[in-house]
């Protein structure tokens, strides 16, 4: 039997054992010696099968402790809500609140975010998005998210510079009820949004600032929100590493 074959078999052993949950987050695979003996193969085809399931982001390996399961709780986005109104407790019923934060805090978990706000001349793929004459600024909003204190995501939101000149998506910190309200205040209500998603692996910056494991792939959203008069006036791009989001549209017919 080739090599590949038997190196393929190991991992979908140990794929299945982890997905059964018989280990889960931060157990401890057999070790290499061990699974050596098992399955009755070569250490390389063993280290093979590890390497499938490190670069798939199932486990993760350390020179101390081997190689142990990661841990795996995607957030849940909805990402067709985040125009809808977010009734709190303590707050008038329909007032909005920021997306993200609401997301996670239905999970029961506790989000937080580092926020610089600049003016920038955008690049052009944002720029003609916002449909910016050239040379025309935009304010952005670059956000950090983390969930239970672990960085999960960024999100950097632009805003046309001459619509929110005057306004608090201009100014530094965070906006608790978010700036899609902000925007509607100015008379800007976003009333059709544009979806953009693809993947592809992170370069250096992402991998350092999400603190990625090695092979993580990421998940790219932009979004583009348009208000009454069809103007864009923000657009998202979210940089989501795959293992830690799960997006859930749901569409109805009409």
């Amino acid at each position: 039997m080739a090599r590949s074959t038997l190196y393929q078999l190991v991992a979908s052993d140990l794929r299945r054992t982890i997905y059964s949950g018989a280990l889960g987050p931060g157990d401890q695979l057999p070790t290499e010696a061990e699974l050596m003996t098992v399955h009755q193969v070569s250490r390389n085809t063993v280290r093979l099968a590890l390497g499938e399931l490190v670069n798939e982001g199932l486990v993760t390996r350390t020179p101390r402790r081997g190689t142990v399961v990661r841990e795996r709780r995607p957030l849940l986005m909805h990402p067709q809500r985040e125009l809808q109104p977010r009734p709190e407790r303590g707050r008038q019923a329909g007032e909005y609140r920021e997306a993200f934060a609401w997301a996670v805090s239905q999970e029961g978990r506790l989000p937080s975010q580092e926020i610089e706000v600049s003016i920038v001349e955008p690049a052009e793929e944002i720029a003609s998005r916002l449909e910016l004459a050239d040379e025309e600024l935009a304010v952005v909003r670059r956000r950090l998210r983390f969930v239970d204190g672990q960085p999960y995501n960024t999100n950097d939101s632009y805003f046309p510079l001459a619509l929110v000149a005057d306004s608090e998506i201009a100014r530094p910190g965070d906006i608790m009820r978010g700036a899609n309200k902000v925007l509607e205040e100015l008379g800007h209500r976003q009333v059709r949004v544009v979806d953009d998603i693809w993947a592809r692996m992170p370069n250096s910056a992402e991998t350092e600032r999400l603190q990625l494991q090695l092979g993580t792939p990421v998940v790219v959203y932009v979004r583009v929100g348009y208000d009454e008069e069809n103007t864009p006036v923000r657009v998202a791009v979210s940089v989501l590493p795959a293992d830690k989001h799960l997006i859930r549209y749901e569409l109805e017919s009409r």
